[in-house]
């Protein structure tokens, strides 16, 4: 401070008139005067004596400023100093006066003057000034904040984000009733309409044409059969909305936020097939999530053991500390630079940034120049060494043998790892390859997908998961916290699975000729199943909560009585003799069909030290999840995190472990646990056993596509996709875990959901009947005959109400969905194109090896004088080789694509 200024006043901030000499405590003349009217001549603080001083004589104030410095430097010594400089620092004395006060008191060390009860006097005299000031003030105060508008709203916009914080985070939009009253009013009609139309079918046969009469009312009876499957499910569609914003207000943003941790998954197989810049670009864009950076981590399964695929992400990891500061800082939509880039679009607009063209086209060179390298990589190998891989340190690569290698984990970026080029950290990115030796079944993606799970349970453990093919990448860098609108709402998440986000695809022709982006499937079917009990699993661009992959049960799930504890156990307590009448009994023993490894967390919190150690010990956790102490300690945090009892120095060894091709032997990973085995869908498999176990799931459709993929290109691809759901369907259909009997036992799934979940495995049938219905006008020209009779006037309404009923169905359908009607035409040409191909060959093969093959396949695999799961699964997976026969007939698809190509192009279709 110059000499002849004023230091501020104390109490109110103003210049000071006066300074005490003992402790330099100042006061302005107006607080001054004030003190000494009511009898306060003294220092409040120590009692001692006033320097007054004025603008002519500066030299005392300066004098004074000397002994306060003094005095401060003495303050630093005991640590104090932060406390006086937040004294002289406070801007608005006015609102802080008792803060001001207590401050300065801090610094009259042993110079306080104490009454008979120990309280300082000078404590006493300010109490009853600063009433007084305050009562003066007040008036003041009043006239301000009405004149001020700004500081009200500001006050009033605290005010809504601390409300913000306590609203929910998302709520569910009803269909509007004119849009869906019309349309449950038309599905009934036409329920009753479809019901007389059989009555008439069957009460008048065809006597001339018997059997193919019969035959076309079976076909018929199949086809309302699979309506109703298709349609009920769809009776109480919703939408629903997100709050970010509240989100950020109840758990906050940056290093502190309360945001929960996520894993992601991103599977991969042969890189040859799926190109590495196509899976670099889908990790770069999970590496800038608009999301904590200390709570994403990002696992990339690698099953076929490639070195390009390490290579790749190594070349990735080292783009990343370049490409995410960029995508942050100007905030850049989608956070991958091969989309980014290719944008047809204003990239200028809503970009104030003096540096950003510049950044950004010294960015674009830099992400060419990343793609020639990782090109390198591709070209290099192309042609396998005869010595095979071999490392840049000289050694070989563990994974030449694809099918016999060890366990690999490699971290590349994190807390540990390299930071971006402004210093900042970024997320973890694993690169994992679980171990693989002759012998054992590796479950294909599955089996990744449950190797994932435990590495990461062991290294970060966060309590949600979410999963990722590898050509199918983040466009919306707020999906994560779309997601956490739902899951981290107590009213809402507290029994829900996982979020599904619907698929959306690029590269797709504006007609979408072959129905890739299944527009009636993901805007339809999945919001009607959002108002029951939640979408299906898609096997991607879906968030899980991890304890739901464990097996536990929802919390709302009844907690059992604490005795039942001991039941577990034949020796540590007598048995009690319970006598349960016919009916528990019969529910009991319906209940073992449901999952053997669902416990409720609930239930083990309740029990001290000894109980849950026993309780454990009782439920076999390491029979069920395998011979790993860590990973069973991680499965026990509901909140996640890894246990503070693991020693850092060991978890990657311990997850090493945990990925060896034994580990799964003898548990209940893929039966019970984790993703499920036993289909080549295992997506509908493991949404199914979760909401069999009391689960609910939740469809989020973002503004902004939450994530977007790759579609097939080419009719023969789309084709042998289709056969692949199609024979998925079918293994299901004849496995255990069959929604036609499965799950009955508990009461949790919802009968309209075990509606969508049977047509979900029972529609590749529905080929058999499609094919027969249209070949029979073909056989009625060629024989004369016809299998309808001579129509009265009761029959012909009857056929004019049903097919008014079926328009009006689908008219309603789209106005309440918002989809074309150019989507709706594409579904229902594909799903004929479908029904006559790859659906039917994926039944009719599949049934014709069962009964060629049975005998033998019975003698070679039953020997428990039974017809096990594995026999039919088998045979239907030879079925497939015969189906992939036809799909692969090249001339005649090629014929077929280049007419319908011309014909397109020719009628701008």
């Amino acid at each position: 401070m110059e000499p002849g200024t004023h230091p501020p006043c104390a109490a109110c901030g103003d210049d000071a008139h006066a300074a005490c000499r003992a402790c330099s405590y100042a006061l302005c003349k107006a607080c001054l005067d004030e003190d000494v009217a009511e009898g306060r001549a003294a220092c409040a603080r120590c009692g001692g004596e006033y320097a007054v001083s004025d603008p002519a004589h500066g030299k005392g104030i300066a004098v004074e400023e000397e002994e306060e410095a003094a005095v401060e430097d003495q303050l630093v010594a005991e640590g104090l100093r932060g406390r006086v400089t937040m004294a002289n620092q406070l801007s608005d004395r006015q609102d802080v006066v008792s803060h001001a006060r207590t401050l300065s008191s801090m610094s009259g060390v042993g110079s306080e003057l104490n009454d008979e009860s120990g309280k300082p006097i000078w404590k006493n005299r300010v109490d009853s000034w600063k009433e007084k000031k305050n009562e003066k003030k007040a008036s003041v105060k009043k006239a301000a904040a009405k004149a001020q508008v700004p500081p009200v709203e500001e006050q009033i916009m605290e005010e809504k984000d601390l409300t913000d914080a306590y609203e929910p985070l998302s709520r569910i939009i009803p269909i509007s009733k004119n849009k869906l009253t019309p349309y449950r009013a038309v599905i009934i009609m036409r329920l009753v309409v479809l019901g007389l139309f059989f009555h008439y079918r069957i009460t008048n046969p065809v006597d001339s044409a018997f059997g193919l009469w019969l035959t076309s009312v079976i076909c018929e009876i199949w086809f309302g059969f699979s309506w109703i499957l298709d349609q009920f499910p769809k009776w109480c569609p919703v939408n629903r909305e997100t709050y970010v914003d509240r989100l950020i207000a109840r758990y906050g943003d940056g290093e502190d936020s309360g945001l929960a941790p996520v894993d992601f998954f991103v599977s991969t197989v042969d890189p040859l097939k799926e190109p590495p810049l196509i899976t670099a670009n889908t990790v770069l864009s999970i590496l800038a999530v608009d999301y904590p950076v200390e709570k994403i981590s990002c696992y990339v399964s690698d099953d076929g053991a490639a070195m390009l695929t390490f290579e790749s992400l190594a070349e990735t990891a080292e783009f990343a500390r370049r490409w995410v500061p960029f995508c942050k800082k100007f905030s850049i939509e989608p956070r991958t630079p091969e989309f980014y880039f290719s944008q047809k679009i204003d990239y200028l607009k809503d970009k104030i940034h003096p540096s950003f063209v510049k950044e950004r086209r010294a960015m674009k060179r830099d992400y060419e120049e990343f793609k020639v390298r990782i090109n390198a990589l591709v070209a290099k190998a192309q042609k396998t060494p005869e010595e095979g891989w071999v490392m840049q340190d000289g050694t070989p690569w563990p994974g030449n043998n694809s099918r016999d290698h060890p366990g690999m984990i490699q971290v590349f970026l994190g807390e540990t790892g390299a930071r971006d080029y402004d210093g900042n950290e970024l997320p973890r990115l694993v690169y994992v390859s679980r171990e693989k030796r002759p012998g054992y079944q590796h479950h294909k993606k599955a089996g990744a997908m449950n190797a994932l799970v435990r590495v990461s349970a062991v290294l970060t453990n966060a309590p949600y998961i979410l999963n990722l093919d590898c050509d199918h990448y983040v466009n919306n860098s707020k999906a994560v916290r779309e997601a956490m609108c739902f899951m981290m709402d107590p009213s809402v998440g507290r029994d829900v699975c996982y979020v599904q986000f619907p698929q959306r695809f690029d590269g797709i022709d504006r007609s979408d000729r072959y129905a890739n982006r299944n527009v009636v499937f993901f805007d339809v079917n999945m919001k009607g199943l959002d108002g029951i009990q939640g979408p299906v699993y898609v096997g991607t661009g879906c968030c899980f909560y991890r304890q739901a992959l464990y097996g536990y049960g929802p919390p709302s799930l009844p907690a059992l009585p604490k005795s039942s504890a001991c039941s577990f156990c034949c020796c540590c307590c007598p048995k009690k003799k319970v006598e349960k009448t016919e009916k528990e009994m019969h529910r009991d023993s319906r209940r073992e069909d449901l999952e053997s490894a669902i416990f409720n967390l609930r239930e083990i919190d309740n029990y001290d030290e000894y109980e849950r150690s026993m309780l454990i010990s009782q439920m076999s956790f390491e029979k069920s999840f395998g011979q790993s102490s860590v990973f069973i300690e991680s499965t026990l945090m509901e909140n996640g995190g890894v246990p503070e009892s693991v020693d850092p120095s060991t978890l990657i060894k311990e997850a090493i472990h945990v990925i060896s091709c034994g580990y799964e032997e003898k548990t209940e990973w893929g039966k019970e646990l984790g993703w499920i085995y036993g289909s080549v869908t295992e997506d509908i498999l493991t949404g199914f056993k979760m909401h069999c176990r009391g689960w609910r799931s939740i469809y989020c459709m973002p503004i902004r596509p939450a994530f977007k993929g790759s579609a097939p290109i080419n009719l023969s691809d789309r084709l042998h996709q289709v056969l692949r759901w199609a024979l998925g369907s079918v293994e299901i259909f004849f496995s255990r875990h069959c929604p036609l009997w499965y799950g009955y036992g508990g009461g949790r799934l919802r009968w309209l959901q075990r509606l969508s979940y049977i047509n979900t495995i029972v529609y590749p049938f529905t080929s058999v009947p499609l094919v027969a219905y249209c070949c029979l006008p073909a056989i009625c020209l060629l024989t004369g005959k016809f299998i309808i009779p001579i129509l009265s006037n009761a029959a012909t309404i009857w056929f004019l109400g049903l097919f008014t009923s079926i328009i009006l169905t689908s008219v309603l359908e789209l106005r309440w969905s918002g989809i074309g009607i150019e989507d709706w035409w594409r579904n229902e040409q594909f799903w004929v194109i479908g029904g006559v191909s790859a659906h039917l060959f994926a039944v009719f093969f599949a049934m014709w090896v069962i009964m060629h093959l049975y005998p033998f396949l019975k003698g070679l695999m039953g020997r428990q004088n039974r017809t096990p799961t594995i026999v039919i699964l088998w045979s239907v997976l030879l079925a497939s080789v015969f189906s992939l026969l036809w799909v692969k007939i090249d001339p005649f698809i090629t014929g077929a694509e280049t007419v319908a190509t011309g014909a397109c192009s020719s009628i701008d279709c």
